[in-house]
């Protein structure tokens, strides 16, 4: 048997282990795809056995049954994995996409998908992902920019006219926003740039589209549009290349990227989000009903209106037909004129008044102007300076001289005001009422007052000036 499925296999045939007599060894017995999908599990689960993983989880799933669903990643390859209840029950940390891990499990075949999966027993976390981690770098680099602040966001046209739209051709996105245009605006043209929305390549492809269409400027917005998927699907829009295009992009631009619960970072940039496709051709479209619904509530606001405008325009007309004015002009123009009178009157009067106001302040200004005369100004500033000359001199020091003092200043034109033994033999110099006078001080009397030195001088000029009487002589 052995030595058959060697010649089977060098014929070229797939050597599955199988002999003649058994079921796929042959066109005539054909095996189902139940047996053959349970014969590779069998291989696999016999031949490998239980491994360690290593890889970022992704598309994690948590449904009410307690089972855990999610993709194991790394670089350039993808593994489906499954924990089941009993084993997730033993995890002390919450699974959350973007996570790095280490799984112990082994690999089996969910035979409904064909597609092998590896049954994890237990997992441990490695810390965040690789990918994951470089969304959130250029996220915070990008932020740092500025380039998601609100205030730079532009508000979309209401009635755009041409829509260019970014997005893969092969895939269903295009024709299902095609299908909404059409239906919701039949007059709209749309501009479809085709470029790959995933894999090396894909994000410059993108890029370039997105500023090919700024630079032609002929689209009155964007559409960068992109259906769902896994972080790595979807990874092209988190390209630094892409973000910068749609920041300097001259139209509007709505990115609708992944389904609802997926962001990138082409969502952060654009001026709008839109949560899938779909929904960005709705919000760039309103239903031709909802116009024509508008149109119809426009057109009888605008006919109240008129109605209302043209009743107040009658009320006007009618109470000008019927006024004094109208029904009685001659006489309304005699009252005018007699009013008129009464004016002239009344401002030839208010004017005779001011001129007689003006006339007596002006003869006030005048009789003040002539009792401030600069001559009798000038007098009155003359005597009461010679006042002020005449005190001075009285309370001046000459004044004092010409009462008979003097001044005694020491060689150093100091006035002496006391008299100390220290001034005894030194030179100083007297000032008088007319001239000065050297003389060299001999006896100080510091003790001695005014009244004292004055008293000794008046007694001695008395005697001095008292006449000699002779004795009488006995005859």
């Amino acid at each position: 048997m052995k030595k058959k499925r060697e010649e089977k296999s060098k014929s070229g045939e797939l050597d599955l282990g199988l002999v003649p007599e058994t079921p796929g060894a042959s066109a005539q017995n054909p095996i189902s795809i139940t047996d053959l999908t349970g014969t590779i599990r069998d291989l696999l689960e016999a031949n490998l056995g239980e491994v360690w993983v290593s890889g970022e989880i992704s598309n994690y799933r948590a449904p009410g049954s307690g089972h855990l669903y999610f993709t194991l990643k790394d670089e350039t390859a993808t593994l489906q994995a499954v924990m089941f209840r009993p084993d997730a029950r033993r995890i002390g940390f919450e699974l959350e996409d973007g996570m790095a891990v280490l799984a112990r499990g082994s690999i089996t075949v969910y035979e409904a998908r064909g597609q092998y999966q590896l049954q994890v027993a237990e997992i441990r976390t490695r810390g965040q992902g690789s990918l994951q981690q470089r969304f959130e770098e250029l996220k915070r680099k990008l932020q740092a920019e500025h380039l998601f602040d609100l205030d730079r966001k532009r508000p979309l046209p209401v009635f755009p006219e041409v829509i260019g739209v970014v997005t893969s051709l092969q895939g269903a996105v295009l024709q299902d926003m095609l299908q909404i245009l059409q239906r919701r605006g039949p007059g709209i043209r749309i501009k479809v740039r085709g470029v790959r929305v995933q894999g090396t390549g894909a994000a410059e492809e993108i890029a370039e589209a997105i500023s090919a269409f700024g630079v032609e400027g002929h689209v009155d917005l964007l559409v960068v549009a992109r259906g769902g998927g896994s972080l790595e699907d979807l990874w092209a829009f988190n390209e630094e290349p892409v973000a910068r295009a749609l920041a300097a992009c001259a139209v509007p631009t709505i990115s609708a990227v992944g389904h609802e619960t997926d962001f990138t970072i082409a969502d952060f940039v654009a001026d709008v989000r839109a949560p899938t496709p779909s929904a960005a051709a709705e919000l760039l479209t309103r239903d031709w009903s909802e116009w024509r619904e508008s149109v119809r509530e426009l057109e009888a606001r605008l006919g109240r209106s008129t109605r209302q405008v043209l009743a107040r325009h009658r009320e006007h007309l009618d109470h000008l037909a019927s006024s004094y004015a109208l029904r009685e002009p001659r006489r309304v123009v005699r009252q005018w004129a007699q009013r008129l009178d009464d004016l002239r009157d009344n401002l030839y009067a208010r004017t005779l008044n001011t001129v007689h106001e003006r006339q007596h302040r002006l003869r006030l200004v005048e009789a003040r102007l002539a009792s401030h005369h600069p001559a009798r100004e000038l007098q009155r500033q003359r005597g009461h300076l010679e006042q002020l000359t005449a005190r001075l001199r009285a309370l001046g020091p000459q004044a004092t001289l010409d009462r008979g003092y003097a001044l005694v200043l020491d060689p150093a034109g100091h006035p002496v005001s006391q008299a100390t033994k220290a001034l005894e033999g030194r030179a100083v110099e007297i000032v008088l009422s007319q001239g000065t006078v050297e003389a060299n001080l001999t006896n100080a009397q510091p003790k001695r007052t005014l009244l004292e030195a004055l008293g000794a001088k008046s007694t001695e000029a008395i005697k001095s000036a008292a006449p000699v009487k002779k004795k009488k002589t006995k005859k």
